[in-house]
């Protein structure tokens, strides 16, 4: 679904409403279309899109993903799929910022939910799962720029991206959200909720902690209560340095991400501007990694 009007006509012919509904755009999205739809007594929320095979998204893998997550308490429940169309039960919840997440009672509480995706979300999932390796990742969305606006930066930052993977090394893979911007988490009052599983996989766990930290702007003490959490020790220089590392290859994915969106995606969204402003902080992040 490209258009608005044509996402709205499909989430209204569902074939899990009992009754005429009439969808409410729900903003903020940047991938997927979605809205607010009341049948009866309940609400629930409905994203529309299809596959993104330059972005690795594989829409059944998402239903599976966040069944999965729901079955760990993590995610609201799925009640509803098709080639398309995901449908979700509303969850009356106050979308997190990056100051929300600053917060260290609230930065505490996002790392142990973090923490569970990773020690959980393996015994619930079953058959073909996908892998979320950054740094290939990255390398697809260099080749997929080629011709575009930055073309002239994207030999370095290739070879920036390769330094980072060398830097990094072995990995333990765990099952990874990747995507952990703070608007993806809600809060209820009692629970946490996190939302948008399109880019989960196995990664390294830094992966997720970096990109939190990098998504959310936390400063230096914050990473390191983010850390001490997560690891439930005191943090190590390694552990310091790997989260640097994450976090420039967690920058570098997302300003490649938005300059392909540029190009590809027809959401009413300024990825020029998002693509600039993940592209000066990654080169900050970098020259930072660089001097230590």
């Amino acid at each position: 679904m490209t258009d608005r009007e044509s996402a709205m006509d499909f989430a209204t012919r569902l074939t899990c409403w009992t009754q005429p509904v009439v969808p409410e755009p729900l903003h903020g999205g940047i991938t997927n279309t979605n809205f607010v739809v009341r049948d009866g007594d309940d609400s629930y929320v409905v994203r529309i899109g299809d596959d993104l095979p330059l972005h690795g998204v594989v829409r059944s893998h998402e239903v599976v993903v966040a069944r999965a997550a729901h079955a760990c308490g993590l995610s609201p429940e799925i009640i509803h799929h098709q080639p398309g169309a995901m449908v979700m039960r509303f969850v009356e919840a106050k979308t997190l910022t990056s100051d929300d997440i600053a917060k260290p009672e609230m930065l505490r509480r996002v790392t142990e939910l973090t923490r569970k995706c990773h020690d959980e979300m393996a015994n619930q999932l079953r058959g073909a799962t996908l892998m979320f390796w950054v740094f290939q990742v990255s390398r697809g969305y260099i080749d997929a720029a080629a011709g575009g606006r930055l073309t002239n930066q994207l030999s370095e930052l290739g070879k920036q991206n390769e330094r980072l993977e060398r830097l990094l090394g072995p990995i333990q893979p765990v099952f990874c959200h990747n995507d952990l911007l703070p608007a993806n988490f809600l809060d209820d009052g009692d629970s946490l909720w996190l939302l948008d599983w399109e880019y989960a996989g196995w990664n390294s766990a830094m992966f997720d902690l970096a990109n939190l930290a990098s998504n959310a702007e936390l400063c230096l003490d914050d990473q390191t209560l983010l850390l001490e959490t997560y690891l439930d020790r005191s943090v190590q220089p390694q552990d310091t340095a790997s989260l640097q590392t994450m976090k420039c290859a967690s920058l570098l994915r997302e300003t490649l991400w938005s300059l392909v969106q540029e190009d590809h995606s027809s959401l009413d969204f300024d990825y020029e501007s998002y693509t600039d402003d993940y592209l000066a902080r990654f080169k900050a992040e970098y020259a930072s990694l660089e001097a230590r």
